[in-house]
């Protein structure tokens, strides 16, 4: 999957759905770190507001988890 710049979906709804698909499918397996911003800003050729928006809503639907001074986490599945 990757962003389309050019699509009518907004960059930072993609990057969700994006990011939101690798922790479904075990890409991003839980307890472990997303990728930095810096890493996902090169990868995905989008700004720092694009991904923060990004993972903002992720972490509002619970699939990610803020720690400060470790970064975001993939959160724990509930059994």
């Amino acid at each position: 999957m990757t962003i389309d710049h050019e699509g009518p979906v907004p960059l930072y709804r993609q990057l969700a759905d994006l990011l939101r698909t690798q922790i479904a499918d075990g890409t991003l397996p839980p307890n472990r770190p997303i990728p930095t911003e810096q890493r996902l800003m090169h990868e995905h050729e989008v700004g720092r507001d694009t991904v923060r928006k990004a993972i903002g809503i992720l972490r509002e639907e619970g699939f990610v988890i803020a720690i400060q001074g470790r970064g975001t986490f993939v959160a724990p599945r509930e059994n």
